[in-house]
Formats: C-alpha cells, structure tokens, sequence
C-alpha cells in the first residue's frame, strides 16, 4: 500500500506546486480532515460505507470544506480518496506529502536531542552545521536527554549525526574491543 499511498501523495504534491498553493495550509488543511476523521466515527463511516450514496459523500464533504477553508484542489484530493475508498491511506499520504514538499522546496526537518537545553546561539550553530551537512535548509525541533552526557544526536530523515559524549564513549569501547 506505501506505493498507492505514494503515486497520491506525488500527484498532489505537483498540483501543490503547479496552482502555487500555500504548502503549509495544504499540509494543515489536510492534518486538520485527518484528524476530524480520527475523532469523528460518524463522519468515517459516512464516507467509507457503501451504503450512503456518492452524491451524499459529496454534499457532507463540500459542507466541511466550506466551512473550513479549503482550497478547491484539497477538497477534490478528498473526494477522490473518498471515492476510490482510499480514506484509510489518509495519514501515509500526508507524510509522504510533507517528504516530497520539504524536498522540492529544499528543506529538511532535523530532530535535535541534547544533554541540556540549547542556547539561541548554539542552535543556530547547530543548525547552520547540519544544514551544511546536509545542503538543504534545517527545521529543527528540540528535546532533551540527560543520558547524552553532554553534546547532541541529530537525527535528519534516517541519518543520525552522533556528537554526543555517551556515543563517542560507545565508539571508544568498540575501538578498545577490537
């Protein structure tokens, strides 16, 4: 299913960037539908059933568009999940569509882990380090970990970036193992 999830997620990423659609109340827009999902049986089941009409599907969706906002190709990215009853790959479309925005606008989102909370100056050290590493532009979130010792892990899409006093420690130990 990744692959049917993917074509999706690669046809509205080209019609996000073909109507020069705002990417971020794209991906908000559809967070926000994934999530009245999650909460709204009612509304999943009126959707998924095969028991209420197209038309009906249509007129619910259009009224929640409506009142939300929604760009028009939002609201017809909807209707077709809804219509070839792919609803459920919702949430893998989502982030399929964020990877393949943030690549096309050069971006990369960096999860930062630290021994103690960062100060303004060293996180934009950090960032501009990583951002050199990588070639992209860095958003980085940031949490912390006492077990680190001291230094940071940064972790950017499946890459880790390991400068923490416990991984160097551990790297030491394999050294001396061998």
């Amino acid at each position: 299913m990744a692959a049917v999830a993917s074509r999706y997620a690669r046809a509205l990423t080209d019609v996000i960037f073909s109507a020069k659609l705002d990417a971020g109340k794209t991906m908000q827009d559809l967070k926000d539908i994934n999530a009245t999902l999650q909460t709204s049986k009612g509304l999943r089941f009126a959707w998924e059933s095969p028991a209420v009409p197209q038309p009906k599907k249509l007129q619910l969706l259009d009224a929640i568009a409506s009142q939300a906002g929604l760009a028009k190709q939002v609201r017809n990215f909807i209707a077709i999940l809804i219509d070839q009853r792919r609803l459920n790959l919702l949430p893998e479309m989502i982030a399929q569509v964020q990877l393949q925005v943030n690549e096309r606008l050069g971006l990369a989102d960096a999860e930062v882990t630290s021994a103690r909370t960062l100060a303004d100056d060293e996180r934009k050290t950090l960032e501009s380090q990583v951002a050199k590493a990588t070639g992209k532009t860095i958003r980085a979130s940031y949490g912390q970990d006492k077990g680190l010792l001291g230094g940071a892990v940064v972790k950017v899409g499946s890459t880790i970036y390991d400068g923490s006093v416990r991984g160097r420690l551990e790297r030491m130990k394999q050294q001396i193992a061998e």
